[in-house]
């Protein structure tokens, strides 16, 4: 992606020298992997019709606000489009964020203990339900079943060339990422590393190996809070 594209989507931000115009990653025209996702993000949607109701009651009763929420994230070569979350967070966890330490390090924001987490939202990170809705994403074509993990746009004002590099592949549900740690990865340089791993090691069937270690990690509630 030459700069001048990168502008016209961040046009408060003044780039560096480095030209950013590369090769799209050949899993991004990968046939096998989009029927993959199409198939995957079918399966995923009639799971979140299944358990709508009880998640929706739930967190409507733990916290006021909307069930959902949405953020606007940046995909493939910097592209920006909405993500779906169930929420898990209070309803103003925005205005509230400056008042939690970021335990991270880099350009990532965590916190083991961020009391803006609710009770219910705290289950459905642990086993991942709040990401169902973003099999919805998935179908539209921003993100992927695996791939990298979405930035912000706070995140993205602040890349260098190698972080831009891990936007070559759409975003992913799950990733290298998730599946080597999840939460108690800390250090965004490492993510990133791990992105960049996923790049070097794709072939159609290890977006196979991924989703099948990721139900692993999932379900043996493996670095996760």
């Amino acid at each position: 992606m030459h700069q001048t594209q990168l502008q016209g989507i961040f046009p408060d931000i003044t780039f560096k020298s480095w030209d950013l115009e590369y090769t799209l990653h050949p899993s991004v025209e990968s046939k096998f992997k989009r029927c993959l996702d199409i198939l995957g993000s079918l399966v995923g949607l009639l799971i979140l019709v299944i358990l709508f109701v009880p998640i929706a009651i739930a967190i409507k009763i733990d916290s006021p606000g909307p069930i959902f929420f949405a953020q606007e994230r940046y995909g493939l070569q910097g592209r920006p489009f909405r993500l779906y979350k169930f929420r898990s967070m209070v309803s103003d966890a925005e205005q509230l964020k400056s008042l939690v330490s970021n335990e991270a390090d880099g350009l990532i924001f965590k916190n083991k203990n961020d009391f803006r987490i609710t009770k219910v939202g705290r289950f459905l990170r642990r086993t991942s339900l709040d990401e169902l809705p973003q099999f919805w994403n998935v179908l539209l074509n921003d993100m992927s079943l695996v791939g990298t993990r979405p930035p912000t746009g706070d995140e993205v004002i602040k890349y260098t060339e190698k972080h831009w590099r891990r936007l070559n592949v759409k975003p992913g549900l799950t990733g290298e990422w998730q599946v080597n740690g999840r939460s108690h990865v800390t250090d965004f340089e490492q993510i990133v590393d791990l992105d960049l791993q996923y790049q070097k090691n794709w072939h159609p069937f290890y977006d196979l190996f991924l989703i099948g270690k990721t139900f692993y990690v999932i379900f043996g509630k493996i670095g996760a809070f």
